[in-house]
């Protein structure tokens, strides 16, 4: 099986702008104007446009807002700090700055878009931290 991380946006652009200054991901495919392969991550990552008011799922209209998702992408990085400095300067809204927490550190951010996710910087025994009695 293969993991493929596909993230609607207004404007794939403004989309390829983020996600390569933010994450160093490089651009592989474009697939017209509207669909663009970001490379970079173990999954490919898939930005299309999809216009803000068009039906998403469940009847539920797109918006790029600050929206609520029960799936967001956590992103490992060596330096947690340095990483949040790096995605708020190219465009992202820092929600929660980076804290400690039984695993590394970890902070909570916003795409332009709207879709939140987490840094996260772990500690030599990552979640198995959560593990200990």
């Amino acid at each position: 099986m293969t993991l493929l991380l596909n993230i609607d946006v207004p404007d794939v652009e403004t989309g390829v702008r983020f996600y390569t200054t933010a994450f160093d991901l490089k651009v592989g495919r474009r697939f017209g104007m509207d669909f663009v392969e970001l490379l970079g991550w173990p999954a490919t990552v898939y930005l299309l446009t999809k216009k803000a008011g068009t039906v998403g799922a469940g009847g539920d209209l797109r918006r790029y807002d600050r929206h609520w998702t029960p799936v967001h992408a956590d992103i490992v990085v060596d330096d947690v700090e340095a990483a949040v400095a790096r995605a708020v300067a190219a465009g992202a809204t820092l929600e929660a700055p980076a804290r400690d927490a039984a695993y590394g550190r970890i902070a909570m951010l916003a795409d332009p878009f709207g879709h939140g996710f987490c840094l996260l910087q772990f500690n030599r025994q990552g979640y198995d931290a959560l593990l200990a009695p």
